[in-house]
């Protein structure tokens, strides 16, 4: 029904909308909730356990992490009489917020639900799943000062590693993008308390880059690596170019996805974090090589009955074909 799916997204839009535009814990907490509630609907609407299994992880998941922040924002309201996100001063609720955060949108060691959920589900409630539901927590985030930074320092890091070890030995393309946000978020966690500017761009780039490769994907009809082997037959240009957008989130230049990481290495080595912009550095090559391998498989592979005849190319639909090729010429060219 398109009622019901207007009033989702809507539902969608006011949870964030409301966490955005709230400057009391309450009411942040409260645009929280109203979005996970809304996206449940949209995640279990194809009847498939594999689905309902995933909403339910998701549902936990995030329940958990809201209760973990109503709890340690009533207990910073009884410490210190105030409900102000950006007064916060005692260092228990103040950890425990950004913990709560950082399990809500999936950042290690907090992040095993993440994979799991993207796997059950389709690509479009995937790509809502990996962009829009990380708005709010990440306004939360910017918006809490004094936060201990070896805790951030440490998420950042153990993000950036955990995808990029993580992503190695899956086949499943959802699982790979699930790992590949995992060390996005990463490198945002890891600038954000010396320069939150850059954590939103890089969170603008990172939407930017997850959203032409997911269109890639849905466009191909492909959820397995295997099945990448076939999609020269589906889409002759788009499997030439998108080798280009893979390794653009993978961070190489000259491409868009460079543009974050380089800000982000000279901010850090600005701030005399040599070892750390080091080790992130590193870790991004992990996460290169499952780029890489992505990219093979879909470029210099041939699958066995490639039929040229049977391209289904040409009649792709235009609700797809624009935004994906908007999205995919932002990822190669904006650097």
């Amino acid at each position: 029904n398109p009622y019901i799916l207007a009033t989702l997204l809507f539902g969608l839009g006011l949870g964030t909308t409301i966490t955005f535009a709230s400057s009391h814990w309450l009411l942040a907490w409260m645009g929280l909730e109203i979005n996970t509630l809304a996206i449940i609907p949209l995640m279990a609407q194809h009847h498939h356990p594999r689905a309902v299994e995933a909403t339910t992880k998701y549902f936990l998941t995030q329940a958990t992490a809201a209760a973990m922040l109503l709890f340690a924002s009533t207990t910073n309201a009884w410490l210190t009489g105030q409900w102000d996100i950006q007064q916060m001063s005692h260092p228990f609720p103040l950890t425990l917020i950004t913990l709560a955060l950082a399990l809500k949108i999936g950042l290690a060691p907090m992040h095993t639900w993440l994979p799991e959920v993207l796997q059950g589900l389709d690509l479009t409630t995937g790509l809502v799943l990996s962009t829009w539901q990380k708005l709010a927590p990440f306004a939360l985030l910017l918006q809490t000062q004094n936060v201990n930074p070896t805790i951030l320092v440490t998420l950042g890091l153990a993000s950036t590693l955990v995808g990029g070890w993580g992503g190695l030995n899956q086949t499943q393309l959802r699982k790979v993008l699930a790992y590949s946000s995992i060390a996005h978020l990463g490198w945002m966690i890891l600038i954000l308390q010396y320069s939150p500017s850059l954590t939103l761009l890089a969170l603008l780039t990172y939407f930017v880059m997850t959203f032409s490769t997911f269109l890639v994907f849905k466009l191909n009809k492909s959820t397995s690596i295997n099945a990448l082997a076939i999609s020269w037959t589906k889409a002759p240009i788009l499997t030439s170019l998108t080798p280009l957008v893979l390794l653009s989130l993978g961070g190489l230049p000259p491409l868009t996805g460079f543009m974050p990481k380089w800000l982000i290495l000279q901010e850090l080595a600005k701030q005399d974090l040599a070892p750390l912009a080091t080790l992130a550095a590193l870790s991004a090559l992990l996460s290169l090589y499952f780029y890489l391998r992505i990219s093979y498989a879909m470029t210099l592979t041939m699958s066995p009955n490639n039929l040229t005849g049977v391209t289904p190319w040409r009649f792709s639909s235009p609700q797809l074909t624009l935004p994906l090729a908007i999205a995919t010429t932002a990822t190669i060219s904006l650097l």
